[in-house]
């Protein structure tokens, strides 16, 4: 069982076993973190202890685009060529090469609040597939808490308040 995640400061991202209670440091930036030990069931994150928590395939988006832009481009020169055999051929061996490899990859489990991928843990029903209004209210959360820590960094100086002091239109009397 281990867990893949990014530093909470400095986001470089680093991959832990969790069998049993670590305190782990970041090799960038130092900063000290308590991970607890998940249950082979995992109903909460390792890392942050979030209980939402969604399943998905453990493949690299990358490579199955690469696979489906390939197969149509191949297709599509066939085509060109009136090789229409060739060119179904393509679409369906790279429907069937996706299917293979979709029964062959295993699930991770992704924290919502967080993003850790943990690997290694047995399935569990209240793992579900990616829920999108759960995805959104945690997307709006980190943009809150991104907006308010650049306001908290947000340091104004003396000369900026007398610079905007003097862009203010003063009404004017005419004689």
């Amino acid at each position: 069982m281990n867990v893949t995640f990014a530093c909470p400061v400095c986001d470089v991202p680093d991959s832990v076993a969790i069998d049993h209670p670590i305190d782990w440091e970041c090799v960038n930036c130092d900063h000290r973190m308590r991970l607890s030990a998940a249950l082979p069931s995992l109903p909460a994150c390792a890392v942050c202890g979030n209980h939402e928590l969604y399943k998905k395939k453990d493949f690299a988006h990358t490579l199955g685009m690469a696979i489906l832009i390939i197969a149509i481009v191949l297709s599509t020169v066939t085509y060109y060529w009136y090789e229409k055999w060739w060119s179904w051929s393509f679409l369906i061996g790279s429907a069937i090469i996706d299917g293979v490899m979709y029964l062959m990859v295993g699930d991770v489990v992704v924290c919502y609040r967080c993003d850790a991928h943990h690997r290694g843990f047995l399935p569990n029903e209240a793992h579900e597939a990616w829920e999108i209004t759960i995805g959104e209210r945690y997307r709006q959360e980190r943009m809150r808490l991104e907006r308010q820590d650049a306001q908290k960094l947000e340091v104004r100086s003396p000369e900026s308040k007398v610079e905007g002091a003097a862009d203010v239109q003063r009404p004017t009397r005419d004689p």
